[in-house]
């Protein structure tokens, strides 16, 4: 049987045994529904998620409901942006939603903040945590300023492949959001995709083929 213990040690093997131990007594479990939304815009923050298992979607909207993809959190991962804004105690910038079936950890700030003077593997976890996200940060802004929407659409495939498998249950109208497109153009270039054998099309769900030898559609 897996337990959150189990979890716990196989996602954040590298903290502390008496900081998992910490964890474990004071966190609070929470598994949610794939759909749900966790954090929107605008919320105080007041506790710190860590994920054991499931996929976290965390995006930015404008004032007209268009939404732009910033990364995703996975199992062994915290959100920067979050702790962040915690920290300042500023208000959240930005929308958290379930992408799959999460179980996490949610744990008052009070003692992640505590434990930054009391533990290092949490310090450098935090340093680590902020940098990958900066990093991802960096490859967006890359995508949006530098590359075409073709080349954007075969890389957030990618990356939705590298969290759910080769089988993406997602709809063209989905995929147009994120990328902050129409879904004309999505389902356009899909189909493009498709006939060069990089993907295979069906209702709500793309069979991602090889997109390894993708640079443009």
């Amino acid at each position: 049987m897996i337990t959150n213990e189990n979890l716990l040690a196989a996602r954040f093997a590298q903290l502390e045994p008496e900081l998992k131990e910490e964890i474990l007594s004071i966190a609070s479990q929470k598994d949610i529904e794939a759909g749900t939304v966790l954090l929107r815009a605008g919320n105080t923050i007041s506790k710190t998620m860590l994920v054991l298992d499931g996929r976290l979607k965390v995006y930015r909207e404008d004032s007209e409901g268009n939404e732009y993809l910033i990364y995703y959190l996975e199992p062994g991962s915290a959100c920067a942006m979050s702790i962040m804004c915690a920290a300042m105690d500023e208000k959240s910038e930005i929308t958290v939603v379930a992408e799959t079936d999460v179980t996490l950890l949610s744990i008052p700030f009070e003692s992640t903040r505590k434990w930054l003077n009391s533990y290092p593997s949490w310090d450098e976890f935090i340093l680590r945590t902020y940098r990958a996200k900066m990093e991802e940060l960096l490859v967006l802004l890359d995508n949006v300023a530098f590359r075409s929407m073709d080349e954007r659409l075969v890389f957030y495939l990618k990356r939705k492949a590298e969290g759910q498998g080769d089988v993406l249950h997602i709809s063209h109208q989905e995929i147009a959001r994120d990328l902050n497109s129409a879904r004309e153009v999505i389902s356009r270039l899909l189909k493009k995709l498709e006939l060069k054998g990089a993907v295979a099309l069906s209702r709500n769900e793309i069979r991602v083929i090889n997109l390894d030898f993708m640079t443009a559609v």
